[in-house]
C-alpha cells in the first residue's frame, strides 16, 4: 500500500516529527489537533468552548484536504485536561457531526501540548 502525507495550510502546521495526517488506501489517520490558529500558530485560549470549536475546525480542514469531511470520521479520540467539560464537547460536537456518529473515546489527561485543554485525533474512511 502507498502511504500519502496529507497537509494543508488551513490547519496548524506540524510542530514536531509528525504529519497532519497519513492516508493509506482510503483510510486517513489524523494526528492530534489542539486549538491552534493555523495562521498565527498561537493557542486560542479564551474558553474551553473556543478551544473545542477550533479543534473541530482544524480536524475539518485536514479531512477536506484528505478528500473527505468530518462525517467520514469513523473513530474519534478526545483528550481533555478536565473531564467535567465532556458535556460541552458533546454539545459542540453535535454542531459538526450528524448521525451516525463516529465511535469515540474521551480520555482525561494531566496536560496537553502548549497548555491546551483539549486535543483530538481520529481515523477517517473516505469514499472511493
Amino acid at each position: 500500500m502507498t502511504k500519502t502525507i496529507v497537509s494543508t495550510d488551513k490547519a496548524p502546521a506540524a510542530i514536531g516529527t509528525y504529519s497532519q495526517a497519513t492516508k493509506v488506501g482510503n483510510t486517513v489517520y489524523f494526528s492530534g489537533q489542539i486549538p491552534l490558529d493555523p495562521a498565527s500558530m498561537e493557542l486560542l485560549n479564551e474558553s474551553i468552548e473556543t478551544q473545542i470549536h477550533q479543534v473541530f475546525k482544524n480536524l475539518s480542514a485536514v479531512a477536506v484536504a484528505a478528500g473527505g469531511s468530518l462525517n467520514d470520521i469513523v473513530k474519534l479520540n478526545i483528550f481533555l485536561t478536565d473531564l467535567s467539560c465532556f458535556a460541552t464537547v458533546n454539545e459542540i460536537m453535535s454542531e459538526y457531526f450528524s448521525e451516525p456518529y463516529p465511535a469515540r473515546a474521551a480520555i482525561g489527561v494531566k496536560e496537553l501540548p502548549k497548555g491546551a485543554n483539549v486535543e483530538m485525533d481520529g481515523i477517517m474512511v473516505v469514499p472511493i
